[in-house]
């Protein structure tokens, strides 16, 4: 089967260096990086041309799947991988960790996304400072700095976090830390904040959340598409060399696949697993 898929869309630190120039000089998206932008910078760059605005991103994968990124999840086999991505000719892909709670995924998604931005494909990120500039990248992406000082106050308390986290839809230790990023709280009140999360269990989790965890539209409608046309998810595992058990693993769980049992009859007409796609 044949699928089309949106070309990619994701801008690098050296495209935006060249605004204004020749169009023959602007670098295809993943290009290595060409200039010392900060991440801040090149997140509200990102937004403004992909029309975002400064209004809070419903969806994370969804988007980055709209600009041409492949999302697919990571391995349970893999817990100590939170996520990571990377350009295959010039194709950008991200794979996201399940096991973390979906708000941590939302800035685990924009992250990698500040890795495809900031670091290219001829300049692979790594170390501290690089992890340090997606981090930046990736709550100024979810939380820009123009709509956080619309509606935090000065000296925010730790209850408002917690109410306020939900528009954003990020972690409250995430919001806490962007408020004293922009200089919304003191030392001692981000200090007091991370105190008091911690004891309420927020460093490890989000009680009550109520955000559901993003995942893929695009491979959703893939596997509903090849369902229609008779072909089974065990068939593409072993197209690909995969366990039906691991390609689950790599789509978010969107199929659940059905194993011949040891006690099938031989005469049944319609020995198919049954298949279901999870919305």
């Amino acid at each position: 089967m044949r699928t089309s898929a949106f070309p990619p869309d994701i801008p690098s630190l050296t495209s935006f260096s060249r605004l204004g120039s020749d169009e023959n000089e602007i670098p295809h998206p993943g290009e290595a990086v060409g200039t010392d932008v900060p991440a801040e910078e090149v997140a509200s760059l990102v937004r403004a041309r992909w029309g975002l605005g400064n209004a809070p991103i419903p969806n994370v994968v969804h988007l980055l799947e709209a600009h041409g990124v492949r999302v697919f999840s990571l391995s349970r086999d893999c817990p100590e991988v939170d996520a990571f991505s990377f350009w295959d000719r010039g194709i950008p892909f991200v794979l996201l960790s399940t096991e973390k709670t979906a708000e941590r995924g939302r800035f685990d998604a924009a992250h990698e996304l500040g890795h495809l931005v900031l670091h290219g494909e001829e300049q692979m990120p790594h170390g501290p400072q690089a992890e340090a500039e997606a981090h930046r990248f990736a709550a100024a992406f979810l939380m820009p700095q123009a709509d956080v000082l619309a509606h935090a106050p000065h000296g925010a308390s730790t209850s408002w976090i917690l109410q306020a986290k939900h528009r954003w839809k990020v972690a409250a230790m995430a919001l806490a830390h962007r408020l004293h990023e922009l200089g919304l709280t003191t030392e001692w009140q981000y200090r007091t904040h991370c105190v008091e999360l911690d004891r309420l269990g927020y460093r490890k989790s989000e009680t009550r959340s109520g955000v559901a965890r993003e995942t893929s539209q695009v491979l959703g409608k893939v596997f509903t598409a090849l369902r229609s046309e008779g072909t089974r998810p065990a068939d593409v595992a072993r197209e690909l060399h995969l366990r039906p058990a691991d390609l689950n693993d790599l789509i978010f769980g969107l199929v659940v696949t059905a194993q011949e049992g040891e006690g099938q009859r031989h005469g049944d007409t319609d020995n198919r697993p049954r298949l279901s796609v999870v919305r």
